[in-house]
């Protein structure tokens, strides 16, 4: 059973880490696997057109090292690394792909609850030098929640990676369409574009805001739309018809923010940089707000 954290205006579902979605890429720790606010649904599935879940994203799910895992590169073929906040993966073949099913030994997890609060703790074995605590805090604010991150480099080599929020969001499970607005504080820079995919053209850009034709049958990718420059971690996703609108709010900068979706699904990401080196820590936060629009 999930763990619920709940007020008048919220209800926020927490999967404990080996309950329900049980694959090797989304961190394990805190999985928030669905928001309701005033029990009108915010989040949805990755995929709407199967019948195993587990082993797809859906609500706030997150994701450390999604080009390249920590301590790949030194595992042998038949060895082990580290998938941040999931516990250790068994290499393959030489190349890491994030979206695909590896042999998981899961890490350590301890769960602190309270009424507001979930802490969940994730300890990791020592493979190749490297080696951390992630402590992950999720607290339920009036209008909101928190994800508060902390990560340890227990290890004796540095650590670096990132980190992202895939935000599966279709408020009151809404299609894609001219009701949706997806704000952001900064200039949208096309021609810098790691990566456009809009095959179908419903998708359309603004100086600083993203909206769409029509319903997109197939699936839309942009990636790094600031153009690598640093900017404000934050977006905002309207509907104007059911009048709702969510926000993220990081406390750092961020030079990569992309955006997935589909017809039924829009997934603004805000990454975050880690460089730890053995013994550093490092702390950072992520605000979501929700609110009527007038």
């Amino acid at each position: 059973m999930p763990h619920i954290l709940k007020n008048i205006n919220l209800e926020v579902h927490i999967d404990l880490p080996e309950e329900n979605y049980n694959f090797s890429r989304f961190d394990w720790s805190g999985k928030i696997a669905a928001v309701n606010f005033q029990n009108i649904p915010l989040t949805i599935a990755e995929r709407t057109d199967i019948v195993n879940n587990a082993a797809f994203g859906k609500g706030f799910y997150n994701e450390f090292g999604i080009d390249n895992a920590l301590g790949f590169e030194e595992a042998p073929v038949g060895g082990w690394f580290h998938k941040i906040g999931v516990g250790l993966l068994k290499k393959e073949d030489d190349q890491y792909l994030f979206h695909k099913q590896y042999e998981i030994k899961p890490a350590q997890f301890e769960i602190t609850t309270s009424p507001n609060t979930i802490v969940i703790n994730c300890t990791s074995e020592v493979v190749h030098g490297y080696a951390y605590v992630l402590r992950k805090e999720i607290v339920l604010e009036a209008n909101g929640f928190a994800i508060k991150y902390t990560l340890q480099n227990t290890g004796d080599k540095e650590i670096s990676t990132d980190e992202y929020v895939h935000n599966f969001l279709a408020i009151n499970k809404a299609l894609m369409g001219i009701d949706y607005e997806l704000k952001f504080p900064f200039r949208l820079k096309p021609e810098l574009f790691d990566d456009t995919v809009n095959k179908e053209q419903q998708v359309v850009l603004g100086p600083d805001n993203i909206g769409f034709k029509g319903t997109p049958n197939e699936q839309f990718f942009f990636s790094n739309l600031s153009g690598s420059d640093g900017v404000v971690a934050n977006w905002e996703l309207l509907n104007h018809q059911n009048k709702i609108g969510i926000s993220e709010m990081g406390d750092f900068k961020t030079n990569k923010v992309n955006l997935w979706g589909w017809k039924h699904v829009i997934s603004p990401e805000l990454f975050i940089a880690i460089h730890l080196q053995p013994g550093q820590s490092m702390d950072w936060s992520r605000m979501y707000n929700v609110f009527r629009m007038e």
